[in-house]
């Protein structure tokens, strides 16, 4: 099935007379280091743009506090140390189950963007994902906990959002010389075998939980600019906290992604940044 705007008609009808707080959704986004401090502000907001009412950071200082000054939205916990490790696990998951109950349940985690590829801090990714209750988009570095161990932590409550490269180092399978039906049935395979939810991105996003598969026949060459991943991510956590579908999720936001930086190329062309993306999200969301 090819994505389209008829797609985004069921993730986002129109809202209700009496809507509350957190039913549109509450994401929590773990990541970011000393060096790739901007990421989960980058998430973040982009949640809050595809429509989360609630989107939160836990981050080292440095890249909580970047959080934090990036938008008076979004809100902020600073963890000690330059880097995420298993020292900050009961900590996550305290967070995680408050936000949880406050949110009645409508909480999905956006986990791994810019967290870094330490031995400790991969051991925190597999560790948080086998203890906490709720959906986890995992995104980036995170995808890297997975490489050699821990797929006995994963459930169907996991979507994981690779490009090429990070396909092969969470499947062991090289995609990057297949046909789109090639591609599309290894993502198939490797979603069953796994039991979560694969959405890989690329020149056309493939996205599948093992039993269906979805493309987005949506190739924009500009989201190759750094940041544009984040972004993708934050969107699906956006919906999975919505609506608690990750195949959806997964497609949905490879679309909007894509449909967002298709606006953005039209003005900034080769100067495309994750910024431009990010503004460009409701546009895309609600031009449908």
């Amino acid at each position: 099935m090819t994505i389209n705007d008829d797609f985004l008609k069921e993730i986002y009808p129109k809202r209700e007379e009496g809507a509350k707080k957190y039913d549109h959704g509450s994401v929590f986004v773990i990541g970011g280091s000393e060096i790739y401090s901007g990421s989960p502000a980058i998430s973040a907001l982009s949640a809050m743009k595809a429509g989360a009412d609630i989107a939160q950071v836990a981050a080292p200082k440095r890249s909580a506090d970047i959080a934090a000054s990036f938008s008076p939205d979004l809100i902020t916990y600073p963890l000690e140390g330059k880097a995420i490790t298993t020292d900050h696990l009961s900590r996550l998951l305290e967070i995680t189950e408050s936000i949880k109950s406050v949110s009645r349940g409508n909480l999905a985690v956006v986990i791994g963007g810019g967290i870094g590829r330490k031995e400790e801090t991969k051991k925190l990714v597999r560790e948080y994902v086998k203890e906490v209750s709720v959906p986890v988009v995992i995104d980036a570095d995170g995808i890297y906990a997975f490489e050699d161990e821990g797929e006995e932590v994963l459930t169907e409550k996991c979507l994981f959002t690779p490009h090429l490269y990070e396909f092969s180092v969470l499947t062991g399978r090289s995609v990057f010389n297949l046909s789109v039906d090639e591609k599309a049935e290894t993502v198939k395979q490797k979603a069953a075998e796994m039991g979560v939810v694969i959405a890989l991105k690329g020149p056309r996003d493939i996205i599948s939980d093992g039993s269906e598969v979805l493309i987005n026949d949506f190739p924009v060459p500009e989201l190759t600019a750094g940041g544009c991943g984040d972004t993708l991510a934050g969107v699906a956590g956006s919906i999975v906290a919505r609506t608690g579908n990750l195949l959806k999720a997964g497609a949905a936001a490879c679309y909007i992604n894509t449909k967002a930086g298709e606006m953005a190329a039209e003005e900034f062309g080769e100067a495309l940044v994750s910024r431009n993306l990010i503004d460009n999200l409701p546009k895309a969301i609600n031009n449908k």
